[in-house]
């Protein structure tokens, strides 16, 4: 992702965003990075579409662009025909949500199921960046078998178009300050004008946040703004075991700790299964160190 690019007033005229961005996009190139992304303020989107890069979406506050012509409408195309929708309007409104599954449990899957039950077909988003401690491939396809159950569930990945380190980077680094709330709206701007509208989303299915500070405002502020726009936010209770809500985070804590029998209650057996697997007792022992 390519941000906080200037020139300063009295060197403006002068090409000097053109060799910052050449030489940005050229070292990008020289790290394996061919797809690339742009952050800037919306008064200088021509001047980056000059230099090679595409609007995604825009807000009052914020714009990303990216380097590939279409890029996000060739994904979303991509999403449209991987499935067969037929039918979804005659058994219910179409739902998504959108999660981490950092990794998948018990507390996850029951709002899964709870979201498929009100939905004709439910579109699962399994956040594609690879910042969490379990790698995006093997939580996606722990998702893709926690819930090969459920009939009406197509899951996906988001690919770096909905919570990424380039669409809203404070959903990682926590960051407190007003850039959460403009990438937050720039996030659910794109999933309004890409995702919900080719796949004809009407709700979009959420958990209670009860630790978490950032999702929670993130929960508020979806609830808004997709509200305005004739998408119902629906907030599902968490799931609890003993009274206590069960969380990723508290699963992790746990493998730290080696209670696994704790953990065994409070996961499906396909996670539990990737736990006590070689890979998954590397991650555990990353954890402890």
């Amino acid at each position: 992702m390519l941000k906080c690019i200037a020139v300063s007033d009295s060197y403006q005229g002068e090409g000097l965003s053109a060799k910052i961005v050449t030489a940005l996009t050229s070292e990008g190139m020289n790290r394996g990075h061919s797809h690339m992304f742009l952050f800037t303020k919306v008064e200088n989107i021509q001047i980056f579409n000059d230099l090679g890069f595409y609007l995604i979406a825009g807000t009052n506050d914020a714009a990303l662009m990216e380097n590939k012509k279409n890029g996000i409408s060739e994904y979303i195309n991509s999403l449209k025909s991987s499935y067969n929708i037929s039918g979804a309007e005659d058994t219910g409104d179409t739902g998504a949500i959108v999660m981490n599954c950092n990794p998948l449990t018990n507390g996850h899957l029951y709002l899964i199921e709870k979201a498929a039950m009100q939905c004709g077909i439910l579109h699962l988003f399994v956040v594609s960046e690879d910042k969490s401690v379990f790698p995006a491939k093997a939580r996606y396809e722990l998702v893709k078998s926690g819930v090969s159950h459920l009939s009406n569930v197509v899951v996906h990945s988001t690919s770096d178009y909905l919570i990424s380190s380039a669409t809203f980077p404070t959903y990682f680094i926590k960051d407190k300050y007003k850039a959460g709330d403009i990438n937050c709206i720039l996030d659910l701007t794109i999933f309004c004008d890409y995702f919900a509208k080719a796949l004809d989303i009407k709700k979009r299915f959420v958990g209670t946040e009860p630790y978490d500070k950032v999702t929670a405002s993130y929960n508020i502020q979806m609830k808004k703004f997709l509200g305005e726009r004739g998408i119902e936010v629906v907030e599902i209770p968490r799931y609890e075991e003993n009274n206590e809500p069960v969380s990723a985070s508290r699963v992790r804590k746990l493998m730290a700790e080696g209670n696994y029998e704790q953990i065994k209650k409070m996961v499906p057996k396909v996670t539990y299964d990737y736990l006590m697997s070689e890979e998954g007792l590397k991650i555990a022992e990353r954890l402890r160190n």
